[in-house]
């Protein structure tokens, strides 16, 4: 079973026309789907940005195989209070059971700025979301729950609506405290593509969180996000990666931005040289194979891919019969939620 996951752009594309697409992944053979949760584009020219959690429904009916999860939704406290993500998700796996995973971060000021007040320090935002985490896996028990912490208060809250077995949870993570703390708390973890010394260490302190939780890393799934850049030529790939996600050639911390009008002032500065290593550019679907592959043997057990240009129907179509079909996966391994231990 492929286990290639397509990445719904909502910073990019109307609510519409990424459920006709995702549909189109699925008939093409695609697994799953990764949609983002943002507020606001990277860039005003990106044009979108529609809420997540009313469109996952929408891809729950619409589907029939594909499995979804959020990439990645921020439970700290600002846009959205844990106890009303907890009650989204269980929401969504009790419709669609076995097919529905809660992508977790700590977020970034991009987004989450616009109902005011202080924006926290990364670190503070990490110990916010082991926090969140805390009060939504109360809540995936089922039970009635009150909670006084640091960051959040509960009283008497209890989900009536529940699934059979709670939705996996997911951390979006890129550093090594909170890699082996989702190790030690959650069900499995995402990353960007990165240097792959960096991506073995991540994945290292990601299972010996686990390990030392007494859960088996080898039945986590450990999802990756690669940003690609596909068209009919390698010029008209670059074109699109310099116009459509300049973003993605910006290769510095990017939580503390505040506005999209910021980013596309940067975005004057970016240049094809930039995206390398960040984006691959290329109109050779073999290289895209081999590049997908490459992260498959690094032990990734879902990749998903974000082809950042206008082109998504000749992506899907593209991937589906010429990349998908031969991609090398090991056995597939049962994963067991933790989530409401």
């Amino acid at each position: 079973m492929s286990r290639l996951g397509y990445s719904a752009s909502f910073e990019q594309f109307h609510p519409t026309d990424m459920l006709r697409w995702c549909q189109l992944a699925e008939h093409y053979g695609f697994d799953s789907v990764l949609a983002a949760d943002h507020f606001h584009p990277w860039t005003p020219e990106q044009g979108q940005s529609a809420f997540v959690w009313a469109w996952l429904g929408a891809l729950g009916a619409a589907t029939t195989r594909l499995r979804f999860g959020t990439g990645v939704t921020p439970p700290i406290g600002f846009r959205y209070h844990p106890a009303i993500v907890a009650q989204a998700a269980a929401t969504l796996e009790a419709m669609f059971p076995g097919r529905f995973w809660l992508g977790l971060g700590a977020g970034e000021a991009l987004n989450e700025h616009i109902v005011g007040g202080y924006w926290p320090e990364p670190a503070e935002r990490v110990r916010m979301l082991v926090e969140a985490i805390e009060v939504i896996q109360k809540l995936f028990t089922g039970k009635v729950v009150k909670h006084e912490g640091k960051y959040f208060r509960l009283e008497s809250a209890k989900l009536y609506t529940m699934p059979e077995t709670p939705p996996p949870i997911i951390v979006g993570t890129a550093g090594p405290i909170m890699a082996k703390r989702t190790g030690e708390l959650c069900d499995g973890f995402l990353t960007p593509g990165a240097p792959d010394e960096k991506l073995r260490m991540l994945m290292g302190r990601f299972e010996q969180g686990a390990r030392e939780a007494g859960k088996d890393p080898a039945k986590m799934p450990r999802m990756i996000q690669l940003h690609v850049s596909w068209a009919e030529s390698d010029e008209a790939a670059t074109e699109a990666a310099v116009r459509e996600w300049p973003n993605g050639g910006m290769a510095f911390p990017k939580g503390d931005i505040r506005n999209p009008e910021d980013f596309a002032a940067m975005a004057r500065l970016v240049r094809p040289e930039h995206f390398r290593g960040r984006v691959l550019i290329s109109a050779d679907l073999e290289v895209h194979r081999e590049h997908i592959q490459h992260f498959i043997d690094l032990g990734f057990t879902e990749v998903y891919v974000h082809n950042v240009g206008r082109n998504q129907e000749e992506f899907i179509k593209a991937y589906g019969e010429q990349v998908i079909p031969k991609l090398r996966w090991p056995e597939a391994v049962p994963v067991a939620s933790t989530s409401a231990r």
